[in-house]
């Protein structure tokens, strides 16, 4: 921890750059500057060492965080239960970090300085509600539709090296009739290639079916929380469970945070 001697109003803004193991705080007095800096771990007694250390410095305004959806969510939790204002912060340019060189506590003060100046005046989200819940199913779902769609490709590539009667009973055939019938497979042995096809393409196609098995399960679960939470979206024209959830990402589990239309738009606009 580094110190600086100055004088002080008694009013401070902290400023934390996050990392995955560690944060570095500087805190900064609305007439005196950056008082001090300090290193803390990423858990619940690092943040307890953050509190009491700014505490020390005095009345604390506000914390500007950066990456409070990613690394900085638990530091950013813990504030919010202990009835402290986390403003959002955002990262620095990559470009002008080239040219001043990287610098955690150079970071760490701006992120003071960005809050105190009025630049930084975004409210994160909560992400403790119904809408985090639907956050994380969309995670599983979203990339478990990805790794479904490389699986069917990958299927249909080896179907290419199969023999002529299997090429001629799966082709026409839907993805999941394709994936039913190559999972039925039963590979004689493994002497030639043709074997060693047969067992590929059942492999893959058992991998399909779980993966399209593990999807329509998640998007139950969504479904029913998008229903629980907004069910005057899944009623407009257009907007159906996929969109709804999406729109309620944008917005979080705290949408007051949100004053205008404009601020939506941009905001939505920001995560695209």
């Amino acid at each position: 921890m580094d110190t600086i001697d100055t004088d002080r109003s008694g009013h401070v803004v902290i400023g934390v750059d996050t990392y995955k193991y560690i944060h570095v705080a500087a805190v900064m007095d609305s007439i005196g500057g950056i008082l001090a800096t300090l290193t803390i771990a990423t858990d619940v007694a690092g943040y307890k060492q953050l509190l009491e250390w700014a505490a020390g410095f005095g009345k604390i305004i506000a914390f500007g965080i950066e990456g409070t959806g990613s690394y900085g969510a638990g530091l950013t939790s813990f504030l919010r239960r202990n009835d402290h204002k986390v403003i959002e912060v955002s990262r620095p340019d990559r470009r002008l970090r080239r040219l001043n060189g990287k610098s955690d506590t150079l970071d760490a003060e701006n992120a003071a300085r960005a809050v105190l100046a009025g630049f930084a005046t975004a409210t994160p989200k909560s992400a403790d509600g119904a809408v985090e819940m639907i956050r994380q199913l969309k995670v599983a779902h979203d990339t478990a539709v990805k790794d479904r769609t490389g699986a069917m490709i990958t299927l249909k590539a080896m179907l290419i090296h199969a023999s002529e009667d299997l090429r001629r009973e799966t082709a026409g055939k839907t993805q999941k009739m394709i994936a039913r019938h190559c999972a039925g497979l039963r590979p004689r042995g493994l002497n030639t290639p043709e074997d060693a096809n047969r067992h590929v393409l059942r492999s893959i196609a058992k991998r399909w079916m779980t993966l399209n098995d593990e999807i329509i399960e998640l998007e139950e679960m969504i479904k029913d929380l998008v229903a629980q939470r907004a069910p005057h979206l899944l009623e407009r024209f257009g907007i159906g469970v996929d969109t709804a959830a999406e729109i309620l990402i944008v917005a979080g589990d705290n949408p007051e945070r949100i004053r205008n239309e404009a601020a939506f738009a941009k905001l939505a606009h920001s995560v695209r």
